[in-house]
């Protein structure tokens, strides 16, 4: 009996490697096809909402836009005296709340009266009321200004590049200002006229537009096992963030990824956010020069894989001990 069970010894350890090797090659392919599908469901899932969330805040922009636009058009039929003008800002102001300011600044002696600068901007004070003030009067000349001279160069409205201003008022902040010249019937330069928007207002509408990706179904639901636990933020060609929660830093320093905004292209990047390690998934907005970006904890991100790692790791360790197990008893 004991001779028997030496005999079978060494030809059961054949058995036990051969069998190891199998399972193991047979976990390692499994877990090499889950990998591509996880992998093709992650990209797929955040380059898909990160163009929702880009037609979103695309949506929203034109949206304002076309209200904007609409306020330059009253201007433009109201040009027979500085007091008409005026009129026309005051009178479409209260439709947009969401608008810090109006102004129209028109080409140098235009309205003779009024000199050489006359720039009328009605804007919200404190305690959100449209208040006109003239800025022209004040010496200063605007029209060295870029958004003038790209305005009377292209003759197409654009938004212009963020910027701080500062004048010591309740007004001074950060904004970016949708502008639109506005010509005679001979084609010349009447005025330029623009609409300031808060970087606080952009943000507003990033978070509002991330909280309603949240609770999307075909979002909120089949996480495999992540938290979801994204932001979205916009970015200037720079690498200037416009808009992004105030409890986040976000910081580009890649020169490759800050050409490739400059461009306007779609790419995936590695960032540190507040000392995180975070995935940054980025891509034009339609019609404005910013991109917008998702940006999750890369930790939340490979919850799938590690997890599914670890769950084909103990399914090789119990199929090894049951192998163990069986070989064993055929050595007894």
């Amino acid at each position: 009996m004991n001779q028997n069970s030496n005999q079978n010894k060494p030809q059961s350890q054949t058995h036990f490697w051969t069998i190891s090797v199998v399972i193991l090659f047979v976990i390692a392919c499994s877990y090499w096809a889950l990998y591509q599908v996880m992998e093709a469901e992650t990209s797929m899932r955040y380059s898909g909402l990160l163009q929702v969330v880009s037609a979103k805040i695309s949506k929203t922009i034109g949206g304002m836009e076309l209200s904007a636009t609409n306020m330059f058009n009253e201007v433009e039929k109201n040009l027979d005296s500085p007091q008409s003008a005026m009129k026309a800002l005051e009178s479409e102001s209260h439709l947009n709340p969401d608008v810090r300011g109006y102004f129209a600044a028109f080409a140098p002696y235009y309205f003779k009266e009024k000199g050489q600068w006359f720039e009328p901007y009605i804007h919200q004070d404190d305690d959100g009321e449209f208040v006109m003030s003239e800025l022209g009067p004040t010496g200063r000349d605007y029209t060295k200004s870029n958004w003038y001279i790209q305005a009377e160069k292209t003759r197409q409205p654009f938004w212009c590049d963020p910027y701080y201003y500062y004048d010591g008022s309740s007004i001074s902040g950060h904004y970016c200002t949708f502008v639109k010249p506005v010509l005679d019937d001979n084609g010349q330069l009447v005025c330029v006229c623009g609409a300031d928007i808060t970087f606080e207002w952009i943000n507003k509408e990033l978070q509002r537009i991330d909280e309603s990706c949240r609770k999307a179904e075909h979002y909120g639901n089949h996480r495999l096992m992540r938290d979801f636990d994204f932001f979205s933020v916009i970015l200037y060609k720079d690498g200037t963030c416009i808009a992004y929660p105030s409890e986040k830093h976000i910081g580009i320093t890649d020169t490759t990824v800050i050409n490739r905004l400059a461009n306007s292209e779609t790419g995936v990047t590695e960032i540190l956010v507040d000392g995180v390690p975070s995935t940054l998934y980025y891509g034009p907005i339609e019609s404005v020069d910013w991109t917008v970006a998702i940006v999750t904890p890369t930790s939340d991100l490979q919850k799938p894989f590690l997890y599914t790692a670890l769950l084909m790791l103990l399914l090789a360790v119990i199929s090894l001990l049951i192998a163990w197990k069986l070989c064993k008893s055929i050595w007894r």
